[in-house]
């Protein structure tokens, strides 16, 4: 159990300056019933007036206080727009680029990679648009670059249009340097054949790979002179959607701010994202230095009011704000933003897959420097890393799917990418047996990303890849997954998890461990209703030294866990609060 007045339990309610009406909505929630009758059922449907729900108790423990919960993170607002529907398409409205009119065949007969990127820069041009791919096959020989905002990519279905890309990122692009040096590819974990990622930022990594040095991929590149202040803020808590800053003058609503805080000498932010106490402080931090190359931590939102000195933000703090890390709300590298990719399959030649961290780059879709970005209904074979969120937030991938031979990161989400909902997705058997030398990952997180969200996912294959740089707050739930493959990270990346991470509602059917029940790993952490598991060879032992304040409940039946699906429950709670 925690201990209250913790690092991660310091606060309450009234101090997160919650509408009494809110209040009482998570009073309720807390004990299965809201207002008028209305029950939220597993899953976080409803149920019939006057109906009853039967809450497991650590739900019922959140729900009273939702944005303060000492091992559970608040996702609710995960995703697009901070998690409303995907846009859908409005016929006649806007500019509608078909791809055929700009020259592509889709029989596959020509390299369709020009009519396609023409398209797409044409809608860029226009502000946005649509940009139409018919069903058919088109053989794309070049990357498809989605760099300006508000642009869709929209195919007739994934079994009905499929991009068949013929070369790799390496053919195309080259090889950049990689930070474990010697022959290593650093397209094991960048990039993607369908790349999202706006122009200024793009220009800066072709820079970057023909100078065969390590590219920026942070919020403001990882450069010092990127970004300007914009206002320094008062100290806040964590869970906090309302902050006083000094200056509101450069700030308006709905534009999107970073908030940027800076480690001290003594490492009291790494030790607060662990969570705090005993066991964090007796960390040693200084040689960890990729984890502490991630930071300043760089979390980007978006301002939905301005009032006075009062700033307040799309979601909650995820993090307390105090003023020995310089916080500061800064500008931005420019994302690209409302931008999306529907209804295809990309399908690389299929090639063996490479050894470990060999990668070619026959990878599928990445989105880089994205905010409020999606794909919806798309599938990807025959790749060496499916689907990736480098410096990525509030994005949506919905009916996804990694297929075909076998890949080394499926999903990958990295380089302080938060906030983003991966629901409904798909990592099928591969179909041919793994090359030796390789190695598979699964749903990966890493570099202090933090509150994103993996739902309903069947994984035929793969593993929970905390790949460690402290991911933290971040949520898996309502999951089949044959827990086969192997989680990864460098040393000098630091712990495998942060405070709040939770694992919901994990059906494991091969019965093997390997992060999937975390509760002797993760600090501050829940760990609800995951099938019994026993450990293999890869037994991981825990970061931190004492009591690691965790919670385990349900622990072999998740068939009777209520909520089912954690993310649903928090989203229908929080269109209540």
């Amino acid at each position: 159990m925690a201990t209250k007045g913790t690092d991660a339990t310091q606060g309450s309610v009234s101090r997160r300056g919650l509408l009494g009406s809110a209040v009482a909505v998570a009073a309720a929630a807390a004990t299965g019933t809201l207002s008028g009758g209305t029950a939220l059922a597993a899953g976080g449907d409803t149920i019939a007036a006057g109906g009853r729900a039967r809450f497991t108790p650590l739900w019922r423990e959140f729900a009273a206080a939702p944005f303060t919960h000492p091992q559970i993170p608040f996702i609710g607002r995960a995703g697009y727009r901070a998690g409303s529907e995907l846009p859908r398409p409005r016929p006649g409205h806007g500019f509608t680029a078909d791809v055929l009119h700009y020259g592509a065949e889709p029989d596959g007969s020509a390299d369709a990679a020009p009519a396609i990127n023409r398209a797409i820069a044409a809608a860029g041009r226009r502000g946005g648009g649509t940009v139409l791919i018919p069903e058919g096959t088109y053989r794309i020989d070049d990357v498809i670059r989605i760099g300006h905002s508000n642009v869709v990519v929209r195919g007739a279905g994934s079994g009905r249009t499929t991009l068949h890309a013929t070369k790799n990122l390496t053919e195309l692009i080259g090889v950049y340097g990689s930070r474990y040096g010697g022959d290593k590819s650093s397209w094991s974990w960048a990039g993607g054949l369908i790349w999202l990622c706006p122009e200024a930022r793009w220009t800066s990594l072709t820079d970057a790979i023909k100078a065969k040095a390590w590219p920026f991929e942070g919020w403001t590149g990882n450069r010092r002179d990127a970004w300007q202040t914009l206002t320094t803020v008062a100290p806040a808590r964590l869970g906090d959607r309302t902050i006083t800053v000094d200056d509101t003058r450069r700030l308006k609503r709905g534009a999107l701010v970073l908030l940027r805080l800076a480690d001290d000498s003594a490492h009291t932010l790494l030790e607060h994202m662990a969570g705090g106490g005993a066991g964090a402080a007796a960390y040693y931090w200084d040689d960890k230095t990729k984890l502490t190359s991630y930071v300043p931590y760089e979390w980007p939102v978006r301002i939905t009011a301005v009032h006075g000195r009062r700033v307040t933000l799309e979601r909650p703090l995820p993090l307390d704000v105090r003023p020995e890390w310089d916080p500061r709300l800064t500008t931005l590298a420019t994302p690209l933003t409302g931008s999306g990719v529907e209804g295809l399959t990309l399908e690389a030649v299929e090639t063996p897959q490479s050894p470990h961290l060999l990668d070619q780059g026959y990878n599928g879709v990445a989105f880089q420097c994205a905010y409020d970005c999606w794909a919806d209904d798309v599938t990807v074979r025959h790749v060496d890393n499916g689907f990736g969120l480098i410096g990525a937030s509030a994005c949506t991938l919905r009916r996804t799917k990694v297929a075909g031979r076998g890949s080394h990161h499926p999903y990958y989400c990295r380089e302080g990418s938060h906030d983003n909902l991966i629901e409904d997705f798909t990592i099928e058997q591969r179909t041919v047996p793994a090359p030796s030398g390789t190695q598979l990952h699964g749903i990966n997180v890493e570099g202090l990303s933090s509150h994103n969200v993996w739902s309903r996912g069947v994984m035929e294959m793969g593993t929970f890849d905390s790949h460690r740089g402290m991911p933290f707050a971040n949520v898996r739930t309502d999951i089949t997954v044959n827990n086969n493959g192997r989680h990864g990270g460098d040393a000098s990346a630091g712990p495998l998890f942060g405070a709040r991470f939770t694992h919901w509602n994990i059906r494991v059917t091969n019965g093997r461990a390997g992060l999937m029940r975390i509760d002797g790993l993760a600090p501050y952490s829940a760990t609800v209703g995951v099938s019994e598991v026993k450990e293999f060879d890869q037994t991981d032992v825990p970061d931190f030294t004492g009591d690691l304040h965790t919670r385990l409940e349900a622990y072999g039946t998740p068939q009777a866990v209520s909520p089912h699906n954690l993310h649903d429950a928090q989203r229908a709670l929080a269109r209540r609060i």
